[in-house]
């Protein structure tokens, strides 16, 4: 059912600093602009890998969710795995029939690469937040 690895959501208290890191310590040489995505409230920069990506995302207003988790790791760290699916509806369907717990309505909402995207629960998921989103129709993101 999952394709390939899309991405590693990291949160982070600051996208600036955590740029640096990645630039000036890892030698990471592709990164893209930070932009705001108000209705999933984060800010979202995404460090380009030769075989995937780094999707920084940093509280965006006071409703945030990364609030949350930063209050419980002050520092950031790693928030979600995200895999590539074909088809995000046939993927949410066999999940939840298999029992696992999708988060929100259950309707996929439209991710940072603007494409469909399903959060699915880290309890059903060996501890883990999985982020499915949909392959963009021309090709990987």
């Amino acid at each position: 059912m999952i394709g390939k690895l899309n991405h590693v959501g990291i949160a982070t208290p600051s996208i600036e600093a955590a740029v640096t890191v990645y630039r000036d310590v890892l030698g990471a040489t592709s990164i893209g602009e930070r932009f705001a995505m108000p209705e999933q409230g984060v800010w979202v920069c995404f460090v380009n890998l030769p075989n995937s990506q780094i999707e920084l995302i940093e509280p965006y207003g006071d409703a945030s969710p990364i609030h949350g988790f930063l209050a419980k790791n002050p520092m950031g760290g790693q928030h979600h795995v995200c895999f590539e699916v074909e088809d995000i509806l046939a993927a949410r369907d066999d999940l939840q029939a298999k029992g696992a717990k999708v988060l929100g309505t259950g309707e996929p909402r439209i991710g940072a690469h603007g494409t469909p995207v399903i959060f699915v629960h880290p309890k059903d998921m060996g501890g883990v937040l999985i982020e499915l989103m949909e392959v963009p129709r021309g090709g990987h993101a």
